[in-house]
């Protein structure tokens, strides 16, 4: 009989039913989580032995399983909002004119992501606290997908007052859209400083998920900020190559109408 001493460990830990090793790490200030994840990925596949298999749990978990996910939903939200606006409005191009802002405002949200993300790697290297959650995660995405819904709204208001004014009082598709600009002006501000200022509160939350409110307060707030100053100056201009001429179309049916008459007097 022959003994010898070997370090055992005090529990065997498994995850889907297979025997399984924990890895717990933490992001560097200015990584974000999918970076993170594709690294981890890269040198499992280097590392592994084969016959080995990686998974995640936690908030890697989620967001493996829900980062795709949610670009259909991003998607198929886009494409609900167009069929809608174009069954109200009977018009395709009209609803795309509208639809241009969500572009912008993703961008301008994005934009300020990797700008804060930025300076939260630059001071964490500080050894200073700020800008928590700065990566494109859950909260975040919900953020985009909500950001879809409130910033179509100033193109419908500018969209559809121009549509009205070029019907009703005959004016060009320029003279239309510049009038609708000028009138609709307060209404969008005002639409833009309600929802910046309702998203204060989770911008300086604190305590317990506090990095998640603030994830997603920035991506409304900046998103909604600077999609509005891109649909001031933009949309008007899409709106002249886009949208129909109302006030052409109505005198081509005057014309019709009139010639109509001409024929069917004789026969009288």
């Amino acid at each position: 009989m022959t003994q010898k001493e070997s370090a055992q460990p005090q529990s065997l830990k498994r995850f889907q039913q297979l025997n399984a090793v924990s890895i717990t790490f933490a992001p560097r200030p200015g990584v974000s989580k999918g970076e993170a994840l594709a690294i981890l990925d890269q040198a499992a596949k280097e590392v592994l032995p084969q016959g080995y298999s990686v998974d995640y749990a936690g908030e890697s978990r989620q967001f493996k399983q829900e980062g795709a996910a949610m670009l259909v939903t991003l998607a198929l939200a886009l494409i609900v909002i167009f069929l809608v606006l174009s069954a109200q409005f009977e018009s395709f191009r009209d609803a795309l004119i509208m639809l241009l802002t969500v572009p912008m405002a993703i961008c301008g949200a994005l934009l300020t992501l990797n700008v804060l993300a930025l300076l939260s790697g630059i001071l964490g290297f500080m050894q200073i606290e700020a800008f928590p959650g700065m990566s494109i995660n859950i909260y975040t995405q919900v953020g985009l997908v909500t950001l879809v819904g409130v910033i179509s709204k100033h193109g419908i208001l500018i969209v559809e007052f121009a549509n009205k004014l070029q019907v009703e009082r005959g004016l060009s598709k320029r003279e239309a859209i510049e009038e609708a600009a000028a009138i609709r002006l307060r209404p969008v501000l005002m639409t833009t400083a309600a929802l910046v200022f309702a998203m204060i509160p989770l911008l300086i939350a604190s305590g317990p998920g506090a990095a998640s409110r603030f994830s997603m307060g920035v991506v409304i707030a900046s998103g909604m900020t600077i999609g509005t100053m891109f649909t001031l100056f933009v949309l008007p201009a899409f709106y002249l190559y886009l949208a129909r001429d109302h006030a052409h179309d109505r005198k081509d049916a005057e014309e019709a109408a009139r010639s109509l008459e001409g024929e069917a007097a004789p026969g009288h």
